[in-house]
């Protein structure tokens, strides 16, 4: 993707490694740890964040290769810049025992089926509902945020053995999942070009 990186952006991430030394993270993890990094503006996320190089690049191809992008809620949708996303909030409905996010886990997984990359960053029940699903997802951005099963969710994405980006905190949010995919989707498809 060719992509005009502002200034400001420029000046950001000149400070960010002044302040933090990323060099030693490979080259997705570094674009993913970076990135979160720069729209939170907090550093522990550079000890918080838990990722797996391989799973980054093959989900890296699987996007660039036009896979889908499933959003729990429309403000994660509206963080990936340049790229179409599946979120079926509105039509989802909360029932006994099923939250409503849950439930529009339900019905993205129903429309794009297997293969999806999936961006949860609000709500703990919509990763959870997503571990109970076959959806053999090209990655999982867990980032849920919250003091009530962010955490617990976070840690049964990460024994679950899916490939994902997830963290150890209850940290997390909108912002930081939207963040993660952008750090793929910015990322050149050729290792040889330069990244922001």
């Amino acid at each position: 993707m060719n992509r005009v990186v502002h200034p400001i952006e420029m000046e950001s991430y000149r400070r960010l490694r002044a302040r933090l030394d990323t060099s030693h993270f490979p080259p997705l993890t570094r674009a993913v740890v970076e990135r979160v990094i720069h729209s939170a503006a907090d550093l522990e996320y550079a000890t918080d964040l838990v990722m797996d190089e391989g799973d980054l690049e093959k989900a890296h191809t699987a996007l660039h290769s036009g896979t889908p992008v499933v959003t729990d809620v429309e403000m994660v949708a509206a963080g990936i810049t340049r790229r179409e996303t599946v979120c079926r909030l509105r039509d989802a409905k909360s029932g006994p025992g099923l939250t409503r996010s849950a439930h529009a886990i339900r019905l993205a997984h129903e429309q794009v089926g297997p293969g999806a990359i999936w961006v949860i960053g609000n709500a703990p029940t919509a990763l959870e509902e997503l571990l109970t699903l076959d959806a053999a997802p090209a990655l999982v951005i867990g980032l849920p945020v919250g003091f009530v099963g962010a955490v617990e969710s976070k840690a049964a994405l990460r024994e679950s053995g899916l490939p994902a980006v997830s963290n150890v905190s209850e940290k997390g949010g909108s912002a930081v999942a939207s963040a993660a995919l952008n750090a793929l989707l910015y990322h050149p498809i050729h290792p040889s070009e330069e990244t922001s």
